[in-house]
């Protein structure tokens, strides 16, 4: 996992303070070399000054000096000496520049393995935003789907609105043409119990013209009988007429003026209902 921002920042800010300070320090090395070189010098020409005012003369010459003489040589050993510690001084200096070498190598090894885990933290990011670009992709991909979808849908229920109107316009107009066919029925009811009941008096009035003709003829009857115990009475006209106009015949049918049979000549074992 990648370091905090924070942590991140003050990395940034630390490389660029030492980028700033360390901008100088080669040319700073090599004046402290140059500084200790002139000291090495310096020395080495003190110490050879030293061995100069204490040589002795040689006994040929008041001012040569001979060389390889059995007497000791303070110029050489003086020489010897600013030798050996200008080898001392480059060991040193040897020695430091090792010490830095390793340093650096080991500065190298930590930014090389500082460069590889941020080489591998960019791939994952780089996979990363590679998996991010496809779900963006796969996303945009179902968002205009789902456009579609919501646009067919639209088309969809407008078309079912249109739908609903038109049938409830309809429903309207069947629920008037019902309105009306219940008001005919209405009427159409009345006039047929209208009808019944003109059918209902007809019956009655008929009943009633029954029920007097049956009396009569039990009357005529009753009569006969009464004259046949008297022997020799007058029998009366078995045609006799109604106050309906209509007459009785022997059978006890009835018939109208015409000649007609009427629609109350009924056999008299029958109810009054037919």
């Amino acid at each position: 996992m990648g370091e905090p921002s924070w942590q991140e920042t003050i990395r940034i800010r630390l490389v660029e303070r030492n980028t700033k300070e360390s901008a100088y320090s080669p040319i700073i090395e090599q004046y402290r070399r140059l500084a200790q070189q002139t000291k090495l010098l310096k020395e080495r020409n003190a110490s050879l000054l030293r061995a100069m005012g204490t040589a002795r003369p040689n006994p040929s010459s008041s001012t040569v000096f001979v060389p390889g003489t059995a007497e000791d040589n303070p110029v050489r050993a003086a020489y010897i000496t600013s030798l050996e510690s200008q080898i001392s001084s480059l060991r040193d200096e040897l020695a430091t520049v090792y010490k830095t070498q390793g340093q650096n190598a080991q500065r190298l090894l930590a930014m090389t393995e500082t460069l590889r885990e941020k080489e591998e933290l960019s791939r994952i990011e780089s996979e990363n935003l590679r998996k991010c670009r496809e779900e963006i992709s796969v996303l945009r991909r179902k968002v205009d789907q789902h456009n579609e979808l919501m646009s067919e849908k639209d088309r969809t229920a407008q078309v079912l609105h249109d739908e609903i109107n038109t049938l409830q316009l309809e429903l309207t107009q069947i629920e008037d043409r019902n309105q009306i066919l219940a008001k005919d029925n209405a009427k159409l009811l009345q006039r047929w119990l209208d009808a019944k009941q003109a059918d209902v008096n007809k019956m009655n009035e008929a009943n009633d013209f029954y029920e007097d003709m049956r009396s009569r003829k039990q009357q005529v009857m009753d009569w006969r009988q009464d004259s046949g115990t008297d022997g020799g009475s007058e029998v009366p006209p078995l045609n006799e007429q109604s106050g309906n106009g209509e007459s009785k015949g022997s059978s006890g049918s009835t018939t109208t003026k015409d000649g007609m049979p009427s629609h109350t000549e009924k056999d008299p074992n029958l109810s009054p209902n037919g």
